[in-house]
């Protein structure tokens, strides 16, 4: 039973990892990071030159993308206290789908463009798969 809560525990803390990235793209993640144009092969300074409306824009979408984050982490916590704590069917098979299609994918893409925050990243995803590990062991 404790590994089972424990499980709860670290469904519940990817939940609050979710929702604080999706606040760092509403609030504090500029338009471009460094790696950003690295990945681009060019400068911002190039960047805002040639698509001066790119920044101003780009911002909007880090908004909205951070706002699907935020909501993302929201509904992993709910349900990490709801139907995966009462282990109700389909539960397991909708948190892996879940976890794959939002921080599985997102680390994997931050590999490809070689972000400075691929290992961030990759160590976000350690409770989401602990809390499946655990939650398959307590059946």
């Amino acid at each position: 039973m404790k590994r089972f809560k424990l499980s709860v525990a670290a469904l519940t803390l990817t939940g609050l990892i979710f929702i604080v990235i999706g606040m760092y793209f509403i609030f504090l993640r500029p338009p471009f990071l460094p790696g950003d144009s690295r990945y681009i092969g060019t400068t911002l300074a190039a960047i805002n030159d040639a698509i001066p409306g790119l920044s101003g824009w780009i911002t909007k979408v880090f908004w909205v993308m951070g706002g699907y984050i935020l909501t993302t982490g929201l509904l992993f916590a709910y349900v990490a206290n709801t139907s995966f704590q009462k282990q109700m069917k389909g539960v397991f098979s909708l948190v892996t789908i879940a976890g794959i299609l939002s921080i599985g994918l997102m680390t994997i893409v931050n590999f490809i463009i070689d972000s400075d925050f691929k290992w961030t990243l990759l160590a976000s995803t350690l409770p989401w798969i602990i809390a499946l590990i655990l939650y398959k062991f307590n059946k």
